[in-house]
This record gives C-alpha cells, sequence and structure tokens, in this order.
C-alpha cells in the first residue's frame, strides 16, 4: 500500500462507483472488498470498505453513510495524453454528473474532476506572455477542454 492514499466517503454507493472508475481508466483494478455482515445499520453484503487502484493510483473507498459529501475543494486531476483521451473521460464521466468550468465536472456520485490534455501546460507555458495569456483566456470559456481552440489561441 501506497504511504498516502485518497480515501472516498460515498453514502452507499462506494462499490457501484469504484466499478465504475475501474471501467475508465487503463492499469485499474479491485483490490480487497469488505463487507457489513448481520445486525449492521445497512444491508448485510453491502459494501463497508474496498480498495482500488486507477491507472495505477491506489484509492480506498467507504460507504459510510449520508453524513459527509464531496465538494470541489478536492479533485482528482486527470492528465490526458490528447483530445480523444478527454473526449472519452469527459463524456463518460458526465453522464448523470454536472460538467464546470476549465476543465472539471462533477461525476454522479458528486466526485470532482479535472480532466485536463497535456497541451493545456505546454501552452500556458510558454514564454511568451501573449501567447499564454491567449491561451488561458481561451481556457476561461471552455467546460471540455479543447485542444485544438487552445492551439489557434496559441497562434494567435
Amino acid at each position: 500500500m501506497s504511504k498516502i492514499t485518497p480515501f472516498l466517503w460515498f453514502n452507499n454507493q462506494a462499490e457501484e462507483a469504484m466499478n465504475f472508475y475501474v471501467s475508465l481508466f487503463k492499469n485499474s483494478s479491485v483490490g480487497n472488498v469488505s463487507r457489513y455482515g448481520e445486525g449492521a445499520p445497512v444491508p448485510a453484503g453491502t459494501v463497508m470498505s474496498a480498495n482500488f487502484e486507477l491507472d495505477g493510483q491506489p484509492i480506498m473507498a467507504l460507504n459510510g453513510g449520508p453524513q459527509f459529501k464531496f465538494n470541489e475543494a478536492i479533485s482528482f486531476f486527470v492528465n490526458c495524453e490528447n483530445q480523444a483521451e478527454v473526449d472519452a473521460l469527459w463524456d463518460k464521466l458526465c453522464e448523470g454528473g454536472t460538467p464546470g468550468p476549465c476543465g472539471w465536472l462533477k461525476d454522479r456520485f458528486g466526485l470532482s474532476w479535472q480532466i485536463i490534455p497535456k497541451q493545456l501546460g505546454e501552452l500556458m507555458g510558454d514564454p511568451d506572455p501573449a501567447k499564454s495569456q491567449r491561451v488561458m483566456q481561451a481556457m476561461l470559456k471552455m467546460s471540455k477542454i479543447d485542444v485544438p481552440t487552445l492551439q489557434q489561441a496559441y497562434n494567435g
């Protein structure tokens, strides 16, 4: 186990969320799953806690009840290789969720994600402040990040 592992608190959707997330990312798998037994405050057999990996990143999940909700103060940043990867992840994660500004979205479980193409950082990191500012201004108008539009802004 990693020294530091994100821990996600769900009301009662940990297993559904884990299986959904594992289906989206290569090099992902379900690890140990523990379930509530008889006499628990939820039906016996319901996932209590689970660990899984998303593209090699270990994550733990808990069905802990409705006391706590996700918010944008914590998000998963996904560094995408290209527009096709952005499009695929964005579309799947937005199903039942809510798109946000500048590459952010909230999935159907309420977890926030940043779906960001690596080209955004490359273009915004240009030493020419005029170019990087044009890219920033273009990005601020987007929900899902669009690489061709960023490149067009970069080129002026």
